[in-house]
């Protein structure tokens, strides 16, 4: 028998907690032990349930009991997660976690201390929720160079964006839905601001490239400057708008961004809508592999966790390798990229547009008193410099090649 800890009992953590208990006769067979949740932290009581039976408030507890095994951290945040991971991880025990921004800011050390004591710290569901994604970078794709990583990350966004294309509904209107469904939180800045797909891309590109590259260095744009009008030109150009989280080799170096993209009918991603998660992954031998699935939610995000949770205890003396250093990984200054823009600009001047820009392809949208065109490709701060040339721009979305 393997005894098993949670920290924290709130969506995740009960999920993981009626995943082991539902199906314990699928995850024990697949574990090859029986596994036994022996303890749950949480400050909360839960009358009537099995949970309230388990339940402890002292993390202590946990960690100086020596017949725990596997400890699944799912309280969220840095602190005081950090903390409870680092001293479970130091007194012998297995991690896994969804915690993406304890991942993003100190993965690579956590997994440092627990290889030091012959033990996993585990995080697939930190990502795609429910998407494998983590082990096939890690344990399947270890021939190929990854050239990149393009993801849409952040159900919340993409269930905005997907509503205001078919719908033509603006911003603010799909964001009340959302929150109202339950789709983003009530203060929805993580999401909407691109933050939570930046820690997410941090993580992909630091398992991508071995080193850490620090979300902080990865330039970060959210949807809240898309409008429906947006899409209207959009939809004349057979394209959608998606927020991206991408890792990409380019000559000079590796690119890692997030903000919105065109995406073009042909592109593995076009498709992905609602709520739904994809990652697209090019590797420089076995081509495009694309991964789509539930990427939050209770049970999704639970699954993947028990998942993490039986691999932890197939290899409970056996560090699983995950290539990922604490040094720092030089990422390309994103201002330097090149891709190609689409501008909106008010009047009608194509003169000034050309002067400004050079050659240029308008999309008409039927949109009074404004012009829409697409640049050739060139530098962030190339365009920039362009930009500052032309009074009256409205808004500019980078088009994904």
């Amino acid at each position: 028998m393997v005894n098993i800890a949670i920290l924290g009992c709130g969506t995740v953590g009960s999920g993981v907690f009626e995943i082991i208990n539902t199906n314990q006769e699928i995850v024990n067979f697949k574990a090859g032990k029986e596994l036994k949740i022996k303890y749950v932290l949480d400050l909360r009581d839960f009358p009537g349930s099995p949970i309230q039976d388990v339940l402890v408030r002292d993390i202590n507890t946990i960690v100086e009991d020596p017949e725990v095994e596997v400890v699944v951290e799912a309280m969220g945040g840095v602190e005081p997660a950090y903390t409870y991971v680092k001293s479970a991880l130091l007194a012998g025990k297995s991690v896994c976690t969804s915690n993406k921004e304890l991942v993003a800011k100190h993965g690579a050390e956590l997994l440092r201390i627990a290889a030091e004591h012959n033990r996993n710290f585990l995080f697939e569901a930190s990502v795609g929720g429910g998407i494998p994604i983590i082990r096939p970078l890690n344990q399947h794709l270890t021939a190929d160079k990854i050239c990149e990583i393009t993801g849409i990350l952040n159900g919340t966004t993409n269930y905005i964006l997907t509503k205001m294309y078919k719908e033509g509904l603006d911003f603010n209107t799909v964001l009340k839905e959302a929150q109202d469904l339950g789709y983003a939180e009530k203060d929805p800045t993580a999401d909407i601001e691109g933050f939570d797909a930046c820690r997410k891309i941090a993580i992909l590109a630091s398992l991508a490239n071995g080193k850490s590259v620090d979300f902080e260095d990865v330039y970060t744009e959210g949807i809240t400057k898309i409008t429906d009008i947006d899409f209207k030109y959009a939809d004349k150009m057979g394209r959608s708008i998606k927020l991206l989280g991408k890792c990409k080799l380019e000559d000079d170096g590796i690119v890692v961004s997030v903000s919105p993209r065109l995406l073009a009918p042909e592109h593995p991603l076009f498709h992905v809508s609602g709520v739904v998660n994809g990652v697209l992954v090019r590797g420089n031998v076995v081509g495009d592999l694309v991964f789509i699935g539930s990427g939050a939610g209770k049970l999704p995000t639970a699954s993947a966790i028990v998942s993490d949770v039986v691999d932890a205890v197939r290899h409970l003396n056996v560090t699983t390798t995950i290539q990922w250093e604490e040094e720092k990984l030089e990422v390309l200054d994103f201002s330097k990229s090149k891709k190609q823009f689409f501008v909106r600009v008010l009047g009608q001047d194509k003169n000034k547009v050309e002067s400004a820009f050079g050659n240029v392809t308008y999309v008409d949208a039927g949109i009074q008193n404004e012009l829409g065109f697409i640049t050739e490709s060139m530098s962030e701060n190339s365009y920039e410099e362009k930009a500052a040339k032309l009074d009256g721009i409205i808004t500019r979305i980078r088009v994904e090649a």
